[in-house]
């Protein structure tokens, strides 16, 4: 005979029900016997399929020029010709690759979008964020789109030394989770030059509307960091994010 203890609740009465509808985190999986639902099992297995695809999706760069529209868009590789190279080793990602060119503008910003370790995030949010974070900077000079491939945030340095820019912003897509294989970082560097390193920076993670940041949130907070990395001539740990707490409601 069957324990009804073992039966899964009606919605209206599982008590867990507004903690999973508050939440992307994998809570209250509940159970059947010793091991996972069945149902439940094969979410988890969907989301670690989803995450390891998001990974090794080549970045398509039509599809990206496409979604900025008319904005001027240059194309970088970095010294890791390949995918599994890249994984393998992350220096090589941080490179340029040899003999790449860039226009000298000497603009106040670079914005470099990096493909990372999920180019579906760069697909699905790059484009809306560079919208949103440009209408935020009247007043700031800004050198053309950089798209990189096979690339780390710290090449975003050595693309914004070569262009010349005072300050540069890498949109990257983040480490896949098993509930977000589509996040995109924000990385900010105020004098980018190869050699700079991670406490040299600020970031702004999880921007991936509606389970994340926005692109007006995201936006809002780089351009409040820009602005002030420029009055103090730094950023990274010497620079403070004291913008107000985010909205009601924005988890």
């Amino acid at each position: 005979m069957t324990d009804a203890l073992d039966r899964p609740l009606p919605v209206r009465d599982d008590p867990w029900a507004l903690l999973r509808s508050a939440t992307r985190a994998r809570v209250a999986l509940g159970r059947a016997g010793d091991a996972l639902p069945t149902a439940r099992e094969l979410e988890f297995r969907a989301a670690h399929a989803a995450a390891r695809d998001a990974v090794h999706q080549p970045l398509d760069p039509a599809a990206v020029r496409a979604a900025l529209g008319d904005r001027e868009l240059l194309e970088v590789h970095s010294a890791a010709p390949d995918r599994a190279t890249y994984l393998q080793r992350p220096d090589l990602g941080r490179q340029l690759a040899e003999g790449t060119t860039l226009p000298r503008t000497e603009d106040d910003l670079a914005v470099v979008i990096a493909d990372g370790l999920s180019p579906r995030a760069v697909h699905e949010h790059a484009a809306g964020l560079v919208g949103a974070l440009l209408e935020r900077l009247p007043g700031w000079s800004v050198a053309p789109l950089v798209l990189a491939a096979q690339a780390r945030v710290a090449l975003g340095d050595a693309v914004a030394a070569a262009l010349g820019a005072r300050a540069v912003v890498v949109l990257v897509g983040e480490r896949p989770g098993l509930s977000s294989a589509d996040s995109l970082g924000v990385y900010l560097t105020w004098d980018p030059r190869p050699g700079r390193i991670d406490s040299e920076r600020n970031c702004v993670s999880n921007v991936r509307p509606p389970h994340g940041l926005s692109y007006g949130q995201a936006a809002d907070t780089v351009a409040a960091l820009l602005t002030a990395a420029r009055e103090l001539g730094a950023s990274g740990v010497a620079l403070k994010d004291e913008g107000p707490a985010l909205p009601a409601g924005a988890y």
